[in-house]
């Protein structure tokens, strides 16, 4: 008679779920699924840090649209993976964390890296628990992946015991769950929301629909475009931390706060909206909510909401698009609101640098330039000022960014599944010397699993960002403890079996992202840059 060990009904489970590809970092308590992924198809990347396995989880599911699952070990490789749920939990990105964990028949014995590991995940994700079954392992990983997508996406995370992963049972009382039972439920809004919204879209002035970071993948970013055409009104995807000051989004501040009319579809109302609070927003500013969370209706200021409910922004999109053109008075307003997001200092044009360090403007131009020779290559930027430039100035086909959480360190993993996800076109990632640091040994997995990417190092040798706010808030005579050194990253992937090269010139640059892209292995070009404040960008009166 056949058996079944719980990690077999692991394995089985995610590949009849539909998981490809599977990011990971070995651990005692998770050898039995390691053994048991060898008969499935699934795909697994081995790692060298539990974080880096969930930002490329991570950056998959952005990408795909699909769970992206990392696998780590119990302890410490569970809170160091737990730690980069953060990220993903503010994108609004579907991840599956699966952590071994110390086995339930040793649980308050003093077992072996036992540690209450749903409890610390929690905060940091939809929902989280500990698999209490060998029999409820495959319906425990449906409902997770179900989770993880639907409603407002995020992340997931599933403790899974040894005892129950080693633990073998007959294999005809074992149902291995199919991607029906992992279906997520979409709320669609009802007629009347939508009528609503409709009719205060078109009562208002100058109204301006803002959608969440769930939207801003390549399919939500084209049906905000769709919808701004069919409505002829301002549509705006929010991702950054930096929000209304997010450089992507040109004088992005100008309009919101000329908006008499605030439509949020899917995109809370937070500090990136500055609370909703003036001079941000106008105080006679009225408010339109559809979300499907029911907390974040009530968010909206007191006796301004004039339409909210519960739906998903998906559906909701294309039933307003559906209901056609709507007030042709707003031509003006869309003009106008279309210009300051396009908006970008003519001057940027003429930036340079001096004594062999580019401005980080020089940066991007050479980085555009090669990406429109790429339209199918990837973006990523991260860093805290480095990173805002090429939101601001570089066009790619799909771009990533580190998201609504503002913490850095996910580029290099972010690249690795970008590469991985589409390997026929170029991975650029733009960073910082700081954020280099979080993952550079991620290039050791990169170069030991064929996966090349291109590392822009902007290196100013320091942490410019938190530098900034040492300047602005105590003077520069108190600029202290943010410097870094010079180093050659170039040289440290070069050490790893990757290229690498030293650029202090921007007339270098275009040739040196050339060579990186033909070496066909991970590349690093440490650009030697001026250390300057990210991009604010505001009109001239």
């Amino acid at each position: 008679m056949e058996r079944l060990r719980g990690a077999d009904i692991v394995a089985r489970t995610l590949e009849a779920l539909g998981v490809t590809r599977i990011f990971t970092l070995s651990g005692n308590h998770i050898m039995p699924v390691f053994d048991a992924l060898l008969d499935t198809g699934i795909a697994v990347v081995h790692v060298r840090h539990e974080a880096a396995c969930v930002h490329m989880a991570d950056a998959w599911g952005r990408l795909t649209g699909e769970v992206g699952v990392a696998l780590v070990t119990g302890g410490q490789g569970h809170t160091n993976g737990a730690a980069a749920l953060f990220t993903a939990l503010a994108a609004e990105s579907p991840v599956l964390l699966l952590s071994g964990h110390a086995g339930l028949n040793e649980i308050g014995r003093g077992a072996f890296q036992e540690l209450a590991q749903a409890e610390i995940a929690r905060p940091t994700t939809k929902a989280s628990w500990t698999a209490g079954s060998v029999a409820a392992l495959g319906s425990d990983l449906a409902r997770a992946v179900r989770i993880a997508r639907e409603g407002r996406p995020g992340p997931v995370h599933v403790s899974l015991p040894v005892d129950l992963l080693e633990r073998a049972v007959p294999a005809s009382s074992v149902r291995i769950p199919g991607p029906e039972a992992a279906a997520p439920r979409e709320t669609a809004p009802e007629p009347d929301l939508v009528a609503a919204l409709a009719a205060a879209l078109e009562a208002a002035e100058r109204p301006l629909v803002a959608c969440g970071p769930a939207l801003c993948d390549a399919a939500g970013r084209a049906a905000m475009a769709g919808l701004e055409e069919r409505l002829g009104l301002p549509v705006v995807g929010m991702e950054s931390p930096r929000g209304v000051n997010d450089p992507a989004l040109g004088a992005f501040a100008e309009i919101l706060a000329r908006a008499d009319l605030l439509v949020l579809l899917g995109k809370p109302l937070d500090f990136t909206l500055r609370f909703g609070d003036a001079p941000a927003v106008a105080p006679g500013c009225r408010f339109a909510v559809i979300d499907p969370d029911p907390a974040l209706l009530a968010r909206a200021p007191a006796g301004r909401l004039v339409v909210s409910g519960l739906a998903d922004p998906r559906p909701t999109l294309a039933a307003l698009a559906a209901r056609g053109r709507g007030n042709t008075g707003h031509a003006a307003w869309h003009r106008e609101a279309r210009a300051a997001l396009a908006y970008r200092p003519p001057a940027w044009a003429d930036l340079r640098g001096a004594g062999g360090r580019l401005h980080p403007a020089e940066l991007c131009r050479a980085l555009d330039a090669f990406l429109a020779r790429h339209p199918a290559g990837t973006l990523i930027c991260d860093g805290g000022e480095i990173g805002q430039w090429p939101q601001a100035l570089v066009r790619a086909g799909r771009r990533l960014i580190n998201g609504v959480s503002g913490t850095i360190g996910a580029a290099t993993p972010f690249a690795l599944a970008a590469k991985l996800q589409r390997p026929e076109a170029p991975v650029v990632a733009v960073m910082g010397d700081g954020t280099f640091g979080f993952h550079m040994a991620e290039f050791d997995t990169a170069v030991r699993t064929g996966i090349p990417f291109v590392a822009v190092v902007g290196n100013d040798a320091r942490w410019n960002a938190e530098h900034q706010i040492q300047v602005r808030s105590y003077g520069p005579g108190r600029t202290r403890h943010c410097d870094l050194l010079p180093t050659r990253y170039d040289a440290v992937v070069q050490a790893l079996g990757g290229f690498g090269a030293l650029v202090t010139d921007a007339a270098d640059l275009p040739a040196a992202l050339e060579a990186a892209q033909a070496s066909g292995l991970p590349a690093c070009l440490n650009v030697m840059i001026e250390s300057v404040p990210a991009p604010a960008i505001r009109r001239p009166d």
